[in-house]
């Protein structure tokens, strides 16, 4: 089953139990899947990469908008936009930790050959690409600058 499909009958079932917290993150991530499949034209399906890519940007979103209230403090309306966040990351899959997103971009760095912050972006590319959906990109990009500042 796709990831659209899970979401879909995510969703059905939050209409059953009237989530209203899951209702709204459910909708947001449909309406984002749906804008990207009209953007590249007749009703292609998307990859699974591209769908994850669209998942993890909504609960970026989300805890980024969290981040901002809580520094206001908003409790408020930080609760509710991590709510949801946890509500979309369950569709993604499971985070690597931070030793394992290191040992892959060591190799990566091994592999092209990097020297230093000149080679960042190369070593970015090829991590991002290989640790799609289990990583976030601030957090590869706080491992390749440890990593080539060494």
């Amino acid at each position: 089953m796709s990831l659209q499909q899970d979401i879909m009958s995510a969703l059905k079932e939050a209409m059953k139990s009237k989530d209203q917290t899951a209702l709204t993150a459910l909708r947001a991530v449909k309406s984002a899947i749906l804008l990207a499949q009209t953007e590249s034209g007749a009703k292609e399906e998307l990859t699974e990469e591209q769908e994850l890519k669209i998942l993890q940007k909504q609960v970026k979103q989300r805890r980024d908008s969290a981040s901002i209230y809580l520094d206001q403090g908003r409790e408020d309306l930080a609760a509710p936009e991590l709510a949801e966040a946890e509500v979309i990351a369950q569709f993604l899959p499971e985070a690597l930790s931070e030793e394992a997103i290191t040992e892959v971009v060591v190799s990566i760095i091994k592999k092209v050959g990097a020297e230093g912050m000149k080679d960042m972006g190369k070593v970015m590319g090829m991590a991002s690409k290989e640790l799609g959906g289990q990583a976030d990109g601030k957090t590869i990009s706080n491992i390749v600058k440890i990593q080539l500042s060494k």
